[in-house]
């Protein structure tokens, strides 16, 4: 199952909204083929651990491993546990059971009625680990929230506003590069409209290779409508209280609601599983105040300016319902001189 999850994390950038999920097949205690799901439309990998197998007569005394439930539907691509019964399997070992209503333990028994053997929750915590995101969607019915931001040793993230200096440089190269890497793996990156207007970040995935993440722009002002023109992303979703005359390039505009979960739980119908945030102190508090947040990551660096815009305050909810193991996961790295 370990190696699934190794197979698994390849596909990761490629494939959301789908899981993550990686297969192997095992004959006689040696693994004959193995495969994972590698871009969204394209062959899960039950089927491409199975195809990956030259002697498919081996299959009826082999075992499946495969770190999430095979889906039982017509999607993109046929039904996997259909793939799983016809191929013969004497077992069939599973980590985690899909929570996707289309799945939801139909796939597991389907594989059941057909005769095979099955194992369900092995190594489960680690699984959903992995695919934190997915289950956050379909559990939460919202995108996975990662909150990140760098800050001084004595807690500030910048200069004050009046000071007329550039942006407080904390991170190293080596770290913007970790940080973009973390950005390639997430579906979208959200910035308040104050950091767009001040700072001018490009929010790609210049100093990596990946896919960069669909800008998200949260601006609860009155000023957005007239000032939209300013965005210079070429596909974004700009989130307000006000709908825009227009929007420049390829815009969405998003409605703020009554609360943050409100607001961005129609992001998943338009394939969006995950949000870096890296917006200033008001756009963190929101998310800090209203218990929005699954994982903080913090670059804390050991210079001091001893006055300056403070970092957000933390607040460890627990308002959650439905827990993840990275629930409210904090985790500090120090930035490198």
């Amino acid at each position: 199952m370990n190696r699934c999850f190794q197979l698994a994390k390849k596909g990761a950038g490629h494939v959301s909204p789908n899981p993550l999920v990686g297969s192997v097949v095992v004959h006689n205690g040696k693994i004959i083929g193995e495969g994972f799901h590698r871009k969204f439309g394209g062959h899960h990998a039950e089927p491409n651990a199975i195809n990956s197998i030259s002697d498919k007569s081996l299959l009826p005394q082999s075992t499946l491993y495969v770190n999430l439930e095979p889906c039982n539907h017509f999607g993109k691509t046929p039904p996997c546990a259909d793939l799983v019964v016809q191929s013969g399997f004497k077992r069939v070992v599973i980590s985690n059971t899909d929570p996707n209503p289309k799945v939801n333990s139909t796939g597991i028994q389907k594989i059941k009625n057909a005769g095979i053997d099955v194992t369900v929750g092995v190594l489960e915590s680690e699984g959903r680990v992995i695919n934190k995101r997915f289950f956050c969607a379909q559990e939460k019915k919202r995108p996975y929230i990662m909150l990140k931001w760098a800050q001084t040793a004595d807690g500030f993230i910048n200069h004050l506003p009046n000071e007329n200096k550039k942006p407080l440089k904390i991170s190293s190269r080596n770290n913007q590069q970790l940080v973009h890497n973390w950005r390639s793996k997430e579906d979208a990156i959200m910035i308040g409209w104050k950091t767009l207007l001040n700072d001018k970040p490009k929010l790609n995935t210049r100093l990596v290779e990946g896919k960069n993440p669909l800008p998200i722009i949260l601006a609860l002002g009155t000023e957005t409508p007239d000032t939209a023109r300013l965005i210079p992303f070429e596909s974004y979703i700009l989130i307000s209280t006000i709908n825009p005359v227009s929007l420049p390039n390829q815009g969405r505009w998003l409605q703020s609601k009554k609360s943050l979960t409100e607001t961005l739980s129609p992001l998943l119908n338009l394939g969006l599983n995950s949000i870096l945030v890296e917006g200033g102190l008001k756009t963190h508090e929101l998310f800090i105040n209203q218990c929005l947040w699954d994982e903080i990551r913090i670059y804390s660096s050991e210079q001091k300016i001893n006055v300056g815009i403070p970092s957000p305050k933390l607040n460890l909810c627990t308002t959650n319902t439905i827990p993840l193991p990275t629930q409210n996961k904090v985790t500090i790295f120090n930035t490198e001189n």
